[in-house]
């Protein structure tokens, strides 16, 4: 019998509800692991890659006037990979199936859209099990969803952790291209509370997130010239770098916020935190090459952060050097090979994590918290990996 990590994100979190799990994971180490095989995840729950995600057939009907394109821009890629499929989006957040097969005919086209929406829009970002990320071309963010929520009948981390996403991007999609200066911690406070409302009514959904999330504004300098300008807030054990590849230097790193071991803060359900008390915003001046990277804890746990910097630059540097060990690129257009550079920094660095994730014999950042803390844990982490990359460019004319 192999023991699993437990997670006591939502111990107290949940304690209205009774637990299935003990409230000291002391108890694994009464467990002897076999010392052979490697763990595996879900085979319903492959890694997946992209460049950005989803977003809506028509641009938002939101006001233009004053507002301009931001002179720079995202190179993005993302990879993901899920502890577990996600659990089902309900009513009214998703279509149900077609009851009739001449509901196709009788039925306006927009009703039978089965992709997920609320309030008539398009959901923003995509589910990696628990996880959700969005990746556009001048925002984006990563929220881990807590996972212990899957026990519970109206549990749903993942709606909770996408919906928050979803919300953020809106309240960012009417700001972002304004001259006027933004407000991240109020735009999460409000996507805060419009996710509140979102499972609430009509039925009651249960789930908390953390969340890290980044916007690529500008500033200009004495001499009028314009400058890129990071806005980063986080909530939790998310973690966004600002990495320089021409000095191979983390230039900026988002520090965790703990309740206590393995319990990090986080909104929803229950919790006492909020954007408003608890995000932290930070603004980074960046230079044009900048890599943005933002992870959820499945790398963190199963990746120190001077691996986090290696792999990162050691895979730009393969892929400038056309070593990206895949036959289909080597005939690519420049402008491919360029959309696709940041997916290949993504992989590489999901390739990683997913190799430590899966040893149960491994030294990673989550055995070495567990030892100091008094666990008898070893191994890597099996959970949700989530990896976005972004490098700051100046937009085409």
């Amino acid at each position: 019998m192999v023991p699993k990590n437990v997670s006591t994100s939502a111990t107290v979190l949940i304690s209205s509800f009774a637990s299935p799990w003990p409230r000291n994971p002391q108890w694994i180490a009464n467990f002897r692991r076999p010392r052979t095989g490697v763990r595996r995840y879900s085979r319903a729950a492959w890694p997946s890659y992209g460049i950005t995600t989803p977003v809506p057939d028509r641009p938002p009907p939101f006001p233009s006037s004053g507002s301009r394109k931001s002179p720079f821009c995202f190179q993005t890629g993302y990879a993901l990979c899920a502890k577990r499929p996600s659990r089902p989006f309900p009513p009214p957040f998703l279509s149900p199936p077609s009851s009739s097969f001449s509901d196709p005919l009788t039925t306006h086209y927009h009703s039978q859209d089965k992709r997920l929406s609320v309030k008539g829009e398009l959901v923003r970002g995509l589910n990696n099990g628990d996880d959700a990320v969005l990746v556009a071309d001048n925002f984006l963010g990563v929220d881990d969803g807590v996972g212990a929520w899957a026990t519970k009948p109206r549990g749903h981390a993942a709606l909770w952790s996408r919906l928050l996403l979803h919300f953020w991007a809106l309240e960012v999609e009417r700001g972002v291209d304004s001259d006027a200066p933004l407000d991240p911690v109020e735009y999460l406070q409000r996507a805060y509370e419009e996710t509140i409302r979102a499972t609430t009514d009509p039925n009651e959904w249960y789930g908390t997130t953390t969340s890290v999330t980044a916007i690529l504004h500008w500033t200009c300098d004495d001499t009028g010239n314009e400058k890129p300008l990071l806005y980063v807030t986080n909530v939790g054990d998310c973690k966004l770098m600002v990495i320089r590849p021409s000095e191979e230097k983390i230039l900026f790193r988002t520090k965790e916020q703990w309740h206590w071991f393995d319990c990090p803060m986080q909104l929803g359900t229950n919790s006492v935190d909020t954007p408003r008390k608890d995000a932290v915003m930070s603004q980074v001046d960046l230079e044009e090459e900048d890599v943005v990277l933002a992870v959820s804890d499945g790398v963190l746990d199963n990746l120190w952060e001077h691996e986090i910097l290696s792999i990162t630059l050691d895979s730009i540097k393969k892929w400038n050097q056309g070593r990206y060990d895949n036959t289909d690129l080597e005939w690519a257009p420049p402008e491919v090979l360029a959309e696709e550079r940041m997916v290949f920094v993504a992989r590489e660095l999901l390739k990683s994590a997913l190799a430590i994730a899966q040893d149960p014999f491994a030294e990673s950042p989550f055995m070495e918290k567990a030892i100091e803390e008094g666990l008898a844990i070893e191994g890597g982490k099996m959970d949700d990996i989530s990896v976005v990359v972004g490098s700051c460019k100046r937009r085409a004319s």
